[in-house]
């Protein structure tokens, strides 16, 4: 059996926290692969790098590799430590070399920004050694995982990456050695590519379908996903089993437990999905798989994406112009703005961007002629709600239900979306109101 773990930056953020991971691994049976994100804080700390470059790289480097060696210094005794600065020394010098390479480079911020993870798989995967368990610290580069795309927005080549671990990771395993693998980029004509923030879950999930793994474990700092955020919503509970679809309408509108971008790779080759707690490992986690589990209310969970704005795009009779429709999303999609909804009519274009992508969204469209758009309008601070559930375009008299509470909630809706999905009903409100809204939602509907 082959378990593919994935700990993200706060489950490596300490030598506290890698003791803890080191352990959760060598107590998982089977053959197991790690994937592992930065340590919380350096992915960030590399950005600003890239976004406000300093005067003094010398000091940056000192201060990068510090943060390292004061976590390391507290997990390994002298030999250890050797043996680790080592291999240390070669990936700083990587490290330096990255950031001092031309900034013009168009993926000159994928290179920089994806050092973080080569640091801290190392750490764990020398940890791991020091508690007797052979284990090799390997990058995107050297397992073979392989990439395509643009900067800062890759994916990658199923393909080509399991012909690519099949020869380099694979046979490790057959060894009783724990690979431990860089998590967020790829490699694309040699060099890196990023696959967006929070991407490492998604490296996991790759992994996952290049070996055909039995399982695929997100370790994070949560217990699983929850019937809504307990930030909003104090008694939600944990969700113990979900579909793929479930979990991916989730993720995408608003949940941040998963990458929305993880559960492809898998459900391709329906390979089960738990999301767990590595600070607390005693806990099962969500389960996400093929099989459906019928919920106990209407809902499943309810998520929410906030600080979204509705631009409407106003033509006679856009909807006899197909051309026109394509052209406008084509502008957007120019600078890789995520569109999260779409609603026309016969003579408007509705679409649901975030708040800060407004002002580049309007410089895309004014490129357009003049006589193809008569106006744009601007409904800034609205959130997205995602109602999730089973078969809820089956289930008469629904979306009836959900509204009414909207309504008792005092709310007004702006936007709908219904339809593209048979687990999900979406629907846009001021966002000053979504918490009223949720509230409602997850009182009359879940768990019943």
């Amino acid at each position: 059996m082959i378990t593919v773990m994935k700990f993200g930056g706060t489950s490596v953020g300490s030598a506290e926290a890698i003791e803890r991971v080191a352990n959760i691994i060598i107590n998982t049976k089977g053959d197991k692969v790690v994937v592992a994100s930065a340590m919380s804080g350096i992915t960030n700390f590399l950005v600003g790098i890239v976004d406000n470059p300093p005067s003094d790289m010398e000091a940056v480097v000192e201060q990068f590799a510090n943060k390292h060696l004061m976590a390391a210094e507290q997990m390994f005794d002298e030999k250890t430590m050797a043996e680790f600065r080592k291999d240390f020394d070669e990936r700083l010098k990587g490290f330096r070399k990255a950031i001092l390479s031309d900034p013009s480079d168009a993926y000159y911020k994928d290179l920089v920004t994806s050092q973080g993870e080569r640091f801290s798989t190392l750490m764990l995967s020398h940890y791991l050694r020091k508690l007797g368990q052979d284990s090799v610290a390997l990058t995107a580069e050297t397992a073979g995982i392989a990439a395509v795309g643009l900067p800062l927005s890759g994916s990658a080549d199923l393909l080509e990456t399991a012909s690519g671990m099949t020869m380099k990771v694979r046979p490790l395993l057959s060894q009783g050695i724990v690979p431990v693998i860089t998590g967020f980029y790829g490699i694309k004509d040699g060099s890196p590519l990023t696959f967006g923030r929070g991407g490492s879950d998604y490296s996991a999930a790759v992994v996952a379908n290049a070996l055909d793994a039995d399982m695929l474990e997100i370790w994070t700092d949560v217990d699983g996903f929850m019937t809504s955020d307990p930030r909003i919503i104090k008694d939600a509970i944990k969700i113990d089993e979900m579909t793929f679809g479930e979990a991916a309408e989730l993720a995408y509108f608003g949940a941040k437990v998963l990458h929305p971008r993880t559960i492809e790779p898998v459900r391709i080759k329906h390979i089960p999905l738990k999301v767990r707690n590595s600070f607390k490992p005693e806990e099962p986690g969500t389960l996400i798989h093929n099989l459906r589990k019928k919920g106990k209310g209407l809902l499943k969970s309810v998520a929410t994406k906030n600080d979204l704005a509705i631009i409407t795009v106003s033509s006679a009779e856009i909807a006899y112009r197909p051309e026109l429709v394509a052209s406008i999303i084509a502008k957007i999609a120019e600078n890789n703005i995520i569109i999260y909804s779409i609603s026309t009519s016969l003579s408007t274009i509705a679409m649901l961007i975030s708040n800060s992508d407004v002002a580049p969204v309007i410089r895309k469209l004014n490129e357009l002629s003049s006589g193809d758009i008569e106006r744009i309008d601007v409904k800034n601070n609205v959130s997205l709600v995602c109602c999730v559930g089973d078969d809820l375009l089956s289930k008469c008299g629904v979306t009836g239900d959900i509204f009414t509470a909207v309504k008792e909630a005092g709310v007004n809706v702006e936007m709908i979306s219904e339809g593209a999905s048979e687990v999900s009903l979406n629907f846009v409100v001021p966002m000053g109101m979504v918490m009223d809204v949720v509230a409602i939602l997850h009182s009359k509907y879940i768990g019943e």
